[in-house]
């Protein structure tokens, strides 16, 4: 045994367990989970010693941690960050990154292609994988561009990739343009059970929609107006302001039907391949009802072949004969997807977060509440932060995304649970339990056998987002000076602390 680790006077909470408790760690992974009041240090370390004795461990340490009364979950997973590595290390790079992972409670992220160069390559992803490990911070999954180097063309390297290194595949900041391309990509990776995960965009209406954004950002730049939000428009007359909301609820409108457009086809070419798609950031009405209508399809598919299976068994019995099912194909088609924080926080048809860039937009109050409700009934999967870290120069020219790995628990917390809107442990299934189980990760509950990756919240403690004190490179949040209630204070990745907040 290299080193145990006792966690008492903790309260515990993932997707099942919401209640006082103790966790014991033996080494890199949860050995058990105590619930009820366990708050005694020299009764805790007892009844742990006795579990490691029964395991045959001779005369075992145990270093006691003390929760202080503070709540204990699976560190957060996020299937969507865009860290900028490599060649783009102005934004952000792998330390930067990953500490600001690290404070927000992130133990694992998938790091997105978009980088210069394209990480079109298993290799190329892995010794992105292999250099972060070496920092001893949150752990990266590299996930490999859908056509070479976002050309959108050739796919020939998804036949090259293994599942369990490489589980998922994005052209995130694009869509794939072309149906056919895409089709041939999702059946290549049907084929070697990778993920394909959308940012469901279409390309034309997208171009259309940029016309009207650059208007916009001239009138911008000219008041100074941030891009992100922030609520700056002393100096701003308001015919220029309502100018301005013009221009971006046109934009607006046509980046919805691009999303809403793109996110029907690419899940019915998944259909067509057999594949499982992740749908990326959605962020419209419609665009759930998409995803909500292939999954009730995938349900009732599923009862009638149940019912198909009972009518032939009981045929079969009329006749005294002993029914034999057929094989079953496997059906891989499956359909999941994540929602952002700053899409579930916040209105974009109102000033000032109009004019807070990101892709997709932030939209209107009733898609919002649209994204609330899916969360509640299981639509939502996932909610992921997209991180796209930019330089502020960036931002003020326009690139659109914000940082969200530092407050997206506090976010989620401060809306959704404080909020009344889901429980505490719906939150925890949607941050850590269902990503982890769609990657294939052991991670995501606490539960013997499990990762030892663990995060320390107070969930009602206040405090004020300072972009300024950011690990993150990019400072530009819509959150910037807003309370929010909820604070991440420790991580531990592997059982080891890589975390630990200070005032």
């Amino acid at each position: 045994m290299t080193r145990a680790l006792l966690f008492y006077n903790a309260h515990l909470l993932d997707e099942a367990i919401d209640s006082p408790g103790a966790l014991l760690v033996v080494d890199d992974k949860i050995r058990a989970v105590y619930t009820g009041y366990f708050t005694n240090k020299k009764t805790t370390e007892a009844l742990a010693l006795s579990v490691l004795a029964e395991d045959g461990y001779e005369h075992p340490a145990v270093e006691c941690i003390d929760a202080q009364g503070l709540t204990l979950m699976p560190a957060f997973i996020d299937m969507h960050v865009h860290l900028r590595y490599p060649g783009q290390t102005q934004k952000e790079d792998l330390t930067s990154g990953l500490r600001a992972a690290c404070a927000g409670g992130f133990g694992t992220v998938v790091a997105m292609p978009n980088t210069t160069p394209v990480v079109s390559s298993q290799m190329s992803a892995l010794e992105i994988d292999r250099e972060a490990a070496s920092l001893g911070l949150a752990g990266v999954i590299q996930s490999v561009s859908i056509t070479k180097d976002f050309g959108g063309t050739d796919t020939r390297h998804i036949e090259d990739l293994d599942a369990s290194r490489v589980p998922l595949i994005t052209e995130d900041g694009n869509d794939v343009a072309s149906a056919s391309v895409m089709l041939d990509a999702m059946t290549k990776a049907a084929r070697r059970g990778i993920i394909v995960s959308c940012h469901s965009e279409d390309a034309s209406l997208a171009a259309a929609a940029k016309t009207y954004r650059c208007e916009a950002l001239k009138l911008m730049e000219a008041y100074h107006l941030a891009a992100w939000g922030a609520d700056d428009d002393d100096d701003a007359p308001d015919e220029v302001l309502d100018k301005i909301a013009s221009l971006l609820t046109k934009a607006n409108d046509l980046l919805a039907l691009a999303e809403n457009s793109a996110t029907i086809r690419n899940i019915m070419i998944a259909r067509e391949a057999g594949c499982r798609v992740h749908i990326a950031h959605v962020s419209t009405a419609a665009a759930l009802d998409a995803v909500r209508s292939a999954k009730e399809s995938l349900s009732d598919d599923e009862a009638d072949y149940l019912a198909d299976e009972a009518d032939a068994a009981y045929e079969a019995s009329l006749d005294g004969t002993r029914y034999v099912p057929e094989a079953r194909e496997e059906k891989r088609f499956r359909v999941t997807c994540e929602v952002t924080p700053h899409h579930l926080a916040l209105c974009g048809t109102d000033e000032p977060f109009i004019r807070a860039l990101v892709n997709p937009p932030l939209r209107s109050e009733d898609d919002r509440v649209v994204l609330l409700e899916g969360l509640r009934d299981g639509t939502v999967d996932v909610i992921a932060t997209d991180h796209a870290p930019h330089t502020l120069e960036d931002k003020v020219s326009g690139s659109p995304g914000f940082t969200g790995l530092e407050t997206a628990f506090a976010v989620c917390n401060t809306v959704l649970v404080a909020g009344g809107q889901l429980g505490a442990k719906r939150l925890s299934a949607l941050m850590s339990a269902n990503p982890a189980r769609i990657l294939g990760l052991n991670k995501g509950v606490l539960a013997p056998g499990f990762d030892a990756d663990i995060v320390f919240v107070d969930p009602e403690e206040k405090w004020t987002v300072d972009a300024s004190a950011f690990f993150s490179k990019g400072k530009a949040t819509p959150f910037d000076g807003r309370e929010l209630v909820g604070k991440v204070k420790e991580l531990f990745v592997g059982g080891r602390r890589v975390f630990r907040y200070s005032d």
